[in-house]
């Protein structure tokens, strides 16, 4: 991806290729400004990409809206708008009838945590039940293929973990494919199949890395020498990228 600026061509991207299978839970990591966001912008179809191809499912979805569920670090919940009716937004916008999405989102509201707050509006909610409402609304959109850009990074430590446990619940009731973007490595490696390690200036892929932990995790995995070797190689790559973007600035 290349952009235009006043003083120039500028490269965001250099060629990068992700293959991700159906229902794969996938992270992307890298320093900011290594084109994370970019990437999803493209693969949303927000962004047409200079050169290079979005396929979903097989079929070619180069700037093609409407194909992926796209969640921002922001929970973006209409403030006018009650609970249920944030969380279907996304089933309203594709035209189905107000009552039948709520009669499809009200069970997963009590399912999921959000039993008895239907009817309020965001601002009752806390920082964790307003992120279950938007990612809600992301699941409800019905698309195979989720993005979450950075969804519990505004979060508490305390709050985060709980909505860790609470995306794979909900990502293996549902079976849908995850491409998740975060600063945090051991999150990175708690929740995902594989590593998409990212560097800067253009943004490209470093390198891939599989994380073959056994699921269901527990927590103390974080302890084990299979958790730490992962987090330490994940460790030294962003670290490497991190000093050359400092090298090539200076």
């Amino acid at each position: 991806m290349t952009f235009a600026t006043p003083a120039g061509s500028f490269q965001a991207l250099a060629p990068l290729t992700l293959s991700i299978p159906p229902g794969r839970f996938v992270s992307l990591i890298g320093p900011s400004g290594c084109g994370k966001s970019t990437v999803f912008n493209i693969v949303a179809g927000l962004l047409r990409p200079t050169a290079g191809r979005v396929f979903i499912d097989g079929d070619d979805a180069t700037g093609t809206i409407g194909r992926v569920g796209y969640m921002l670090q922001k929970d973006l919940l209409l403030p006018w708008r009650t609970v249920v009716d944030n969380v279907i937004l996304g089933m309203e916008i594709q035209g189905v009838p107000l009552r039948q999405a709520r009669q499809r989102a009200l069970p997963l509201l009590r399912r999921y945590g959000l039993g008895g707050f239907e009817h309020v509006h965001p601002n009752a909610l806390s920082g964790g039940m307003r992120q279950r409402a938007a990612l809600l609304r992301t699941l409800l959109f019905d698309t195979d293929v989720m993005l979450l850009d950075e969804p519990f990074g505004a979060l508490d430590a305390q709050t985060k973990l709980h909505m860790q446990e609470w995306l794979l619940q909900l990502w293996s009731d549902f079976a849908k494919t995850v491409v998740f973007v975060t600063h945090d490595v051991e999150e990175a490696i708690y929740l995902s199949d594989e590593i998409y390690v990212m560097a800067t200036r253009p943004g490209r892929l470093v390198e891939t890395i599989p994380v073959p932990i056994a699921r269901p995790r527990q927590r103390r995995v974080s302890l084990t020498r299979e958790f730490i070797d992962i987090k330490e190689r994940c460790m030294q790559l962003l670290t490497a990228a991190h000093n050359a973007a400092l090298e090539e600035a200076a």
